[in-house]
């Protein structure tokens, strides 16, 4: 029987368990690669992801889906088996990234609009076809000076909302990713100031766009202060805020909330969803869906060598686990320094 959305939009952050999110385009995955001394090929890409689909512990223990990207979810493993199947074999959900990246918006000087709407109702029934059962498109939100303005806010909200509707009207669960970028010098305030417009604004729009939140997941920034502020918050303040936020401004509806990184560091990123997690009365399952924070250490234990292959799995293994403990507000530093098993 196949899933409804409601269950797998529950099911993906369920338990502790959380998403990786591998679905870099082909000019990001070439800028990781370049820092581990790595070509970006055809054949080292699937080598890589097949690495991490086949770390049997993560994958069928702390991972519920994993995000691809358009050339991922056609390639097969070096024996033929379609990568989509050794994530399903692990009993997790393959999903896919449907948008076309940010361009830069007419008339709004430093911001963006993230593209790919047109035809994505047909790449939407082939990407099923494929396997996938949930999407996601990240709209981005920069922070700086006069901006962001209510037009860039607004443009991103519905074209989320746009892309949420045909995704469900595929039978695929729409991950809604609105990420305040991390990246100036704002303080914390000013972060959580321009979260809590963004999500009252997405919410609005996929209220317009008839959009059922119940089978929707939200994938949202921490509110936390920009990498170039004087002023860096406690773990304990960005939980706090970053859980005001939401409650303000996300129906319980939502059965699923998962965080992305964001450019944060691997432990930081763990230590601020468990102090989340630690707090009481969330109405929602909360859960990480991360990139780089997941990936940065098996890629520099793999570095590209058939020999490294199993380091790499247990650097990827180690990192899950400690997001899942911290998913179940049980992840601790001492727990954090243990090598992997």
């Amino acid at each position: 029987m196949t899933a409804s959305l409601e269950e797998v939009a529950y099911k993906l952050a369920a338990g502790g368990k959380g998403i990786l999110a591998a679905d870099e385009s082909a000019s990001t995955i070439k800028k990781r690669f370049d820092a581990i001394g790595v070509e970006s090929t055809f054949e080292n890409r699937r080598d890589y992801r097949e690495m991490l689909f086949r770390s049997e512990e993560a994958m069928s223990q702390y991972i519920s889906g994993v995000i691809l990207f358009d050339e991922t979810i056609r390639q097969n493993a070096k024996d033929g088996t379609p990568l989509v199947k050794l994530i399903e074999q692990a009993g997790s959900i393959p999903g896919i990234k449907v948008d076309l990246g940010a361009r830069p918006q007419p008339g709004c000087p430093g911001e963006t609009i993230t593209e790919g709407l047109d035809g994505l109702g047909e790449r939407f029934k082939e990407y099923y076809e494929l396997g996938a059962r949930f999407a996601k498109w990240r709209a981005v939100i920069d922070i700086g000076a006069h901006i962001p303005s209510y037009t860039s806010i607004l443009a991103n909200a519905q074209a989320l909302a746009r892309y949420a509707a045909l995704a469900q009207a595929a039978g695929i669960v729409p991950i809604v990713e609105p990420e305040v970028l991390m990246d100036g010098d704002h303080g914390i305030d000013r972060c959580y100031e321009v979260t809590e417009w963004v999500l009252k604004e997405v919410f609005q729009q996929l209220f317009y766009g008839r959009v059922k939140l119940e089978g929707t997941v939200l994938k949202p920034n921490m509110v936390i202060a920009g990498k170039k502020s004087a002023k860096q918050a406690s773990v304990e303040e960005v939980a706090e805020k970053t859980v005001r936020c939401l409650k303000n401004c996300v129906p319980t509806a939502i059965p699923s909330i998962a965080f992305l990184s964001g450019g944060q560091s691997d432990e930081e990123a763990t230590a601020h969803l468990d102090a989340m997690i630690r707090g009481s009365g969330l109405p929602w399952n909360l859960t990480f869906s991360y990139g780089r924070a997941l990936q940065a250490a098996p890629q520099k234990a793999w570095s590209g060598k058939v020999e490294n292959i199993a380091a790499g799995q247990a650097a990827f293994t180690h990192r899950a686990k400690m997001n899942y403990l911290a998913a179940l507000g049980q992840w601790t530093t001492e727990v954090e320094r243990k090598k992997a098993a």
